[in-house]
């Protein structure tokens, strides 16, 4: 029977009614903060683990994995797509032109990323072929000067399906009427939307009619290129471009968005180290409710040990009763976390409906909702380290009952 004690005891020292109303209270304040940590670190995770995906689902779609480019222009683009076409590695490649310039449209002039682009190449590298909101890439043909705008930059210039916007591009033209800039007049195609800042500042046209602005000609500004693997892009970029002869440039994502994942990674440590304090904060009321409980209970414990109990039995049966608050806290704030991971985009969404707010602003943040990615490896990592803590957190409190004299706490017993 003695060797059931601290099971047996621990446990009916977590359900029993205690005289000491406080120190049920500060048990229960520890499963609740056990409970509300656990919960909120699985569900603030998986929204940062939603924000990395979609920086890699859309920012990555639209920007290229990786360029090889030319100092000046290129002119051999078609062999240079053949070529590293064959990289294993490679998934798609496509001509590129590109150029800052001012879009004028009805009712406001706006800076721009213009980009000339392939139609019948763009899909392999990028994903707005399928984010088009209105219109088609059809009409994206050569020398009919279409052009394709976020959705935010048609609304920004007031303009839509059918309308007609001025492009202006940092190059002038001298004659006789002296130095002027280039302009051109381009028709309004379609528009997208990626739900990123490129809604706001992104205009696509044929890589061609770019070029001819720009007095290109045939010539291209690079080769986009897409890789299997994002996080290995220079290096692929690297190996296809020494199957090509003469001198090319090599750039990846890193170069121009490497600091946006990066913060979005350090976020998500600081953030989950920030919330974990939550844990520690029950973790110490564990601590708190138990030598309280070690307090109240001497003369029980005297009796134990009279009766021939052993001093790693006594610190068992505080060892259980912290280990099961523990376990109960964890339980339900994994239940309650991988639920509110689940539906933390719905619930957003609604309180946004119901009071006709909008947390985030496509024209501010990259993305105008609230994404979550639960990863069970997250879920894993922090019930097992809170659970490690809790267990060690009843140490102290244990080792404190196994020292308790019977003489001394029976002899101011009544």
């Amino acid at each position: 029977m003695l060797n059931h004690i601290p099971l047996l005891v621990g446990l009916r020292y977590l359900r029993a009614r205690r005289r000491n109303h406080f120190i049920s209270f500060i048990s229960g304040v520890s499963m609740i903060g056990l409970t509300l940590g656990v919960m909120v670190l699985i569900i603030v995770l998986s929204v940062m683990n939603g924000f990395d995906r979609e920086l890699r689902n859309r920012i990555l779609g639209m920007v290229p994995h990786a360029t090889l480019s030319q100092p000046g222009e290129m002119t051999d683009w078609q062999t240079v797509v053949d070529t590293v076409t064959e990289h294993p590695q490679v998934l798609g490649a496509s001509p590129y032109t590109e150029s800052q310039g001012m879009l004028v449209g009805r009712s406001q002039t706006k800076g721009a990323l213009i980009n000339g682009v392939d139609p019948a190449t763009l899909a392999d590298v990028s994903i707005l072929p399928r984010h088009m909101v209105s219109g088609s890439l059809d009409p994206l043909v050569e020398g009919g000067f279409g052009i394709v705008l976020g959705d935010i930059m048609a609304r920004t210039l007031g303009v839509g399906i059918g309308d007609r916007v001025t492009m202006m591009v940092p190059e002038v033209t001298v004659n006789l009427a002296g130095v002027t800039p280039r302009f051109k007049r381009f028709e309004v195609i379609g528009t997208f939307s990626v739900g990123a800042e490129l809604d706001a500042n992104l205009a696509v046209v044929h890589m061609t009619d770019l070029g001819r602005i720009l007095r290109y000609g045939d010539a291209v500004d690079g080769v986009h290129l897409k890789v299997d693997d994002l996080f290995d892009a220079r290096r692929i970029g690297v190996e296809a471009g020494r199957e090509l002869s003469g001198r090319y440039l090599v750039s990846d994502w890193s170069r121009t968005q490497g600091n946006l994942f990066q913060a979005i990674q350090m976020e998500k440590r600081m953030v989950g180290l920030l919330l974990f304090m939550i844990v520690a904060v029950a973790v110490f009321n564990i601590v708190s409710s138990l030598v309280m409980m070690v307090t109240d209970k001497q003369g029980e414990i005297a009796i134990l040990r009279t009766l021939g109990a052993r001093t790693g039995q006594i610190m068992g049966i505080f060892i259980v009763q912290g280990t099961a608050i523990g376990l109960i806290g964890i339980s339900l704030g994994v239940a309650l976390g991988v639920l509110g991971a689940w539906t933390v985009a719905d619930i957003i969404a609604w309180f946004e409906q119901v009071l006709n707010i909008q947390f985030l602003n496509a024209e501010v943040y990259f993305i105008s909702y609230i994404p979550s990615e639960l990863k069970w490896s997250d879920v894993r990592l922090i019930a097992v380290s809170t659970f490690v803590i809790s267990v060690l957190a009843t140490l102290y409190p244990a080792w404190r009952a196994s020292r308790i004299s019977p003489a001394e706490a029976l002899r101011y017993e009544s």
